[in-house]
C-alpha cells in the first residue's frame, strides 16, 4: 500500500493517473481543491466507486480497523475498483 500526501494542485492526482495509464472511476481534477478524500485504488472486475464505509464494513478487505474513526472520516475516503490494475 501507497499513500501520497500533499497540498492541493500540485500532482497526485495527475501522478496516479501516469501510474495507472488512463483516468479512474470518481477522478476529480481541477483548478481548485477537488480531491478532499482519502482514496484506496484496487483491482477489480469492473470499474466502480464504493463507499468508505462499505469499505470498512467488508471483512475480505484491509480497511476494517479504519471503522473506529467514526463516519465524519468514513464518508471522505472511498474505494476506487478497477479492472487491469498495475498497480
Amino acid at each position: 500500500m501507497v499513500l501520497l500526501l500533499g497540498q492541493y494542485s500540485v500532482g497526485k492526482t495527475s501522478f496516479i493517473r501516469y501510474l495507472l495509464g488512463r483516468d479512474f472511476p470518481g477522478i476529480r481534477v481541477g483548478p481548485e481543491p477537488t480531491t478532499d478524500r482519502f482514496t484506496a485504488i484496487m483491482t477489480g472486475d469492473v470499474d466502480k466507486v464504493i463507499p468508505g464505509a462499505a469499505l470498512a464494513a467488508q471483512a475480505d478487505r484491509p480497511f476494517r480497523g479504519l471503522s473506529p474513526f467514526g463516519n465524519n472520516f468514513l464518508s471522505r475516503m472511498e474505494g476506487i475498483e478497477m479492472t487491469h490494475c498495475p498497480i
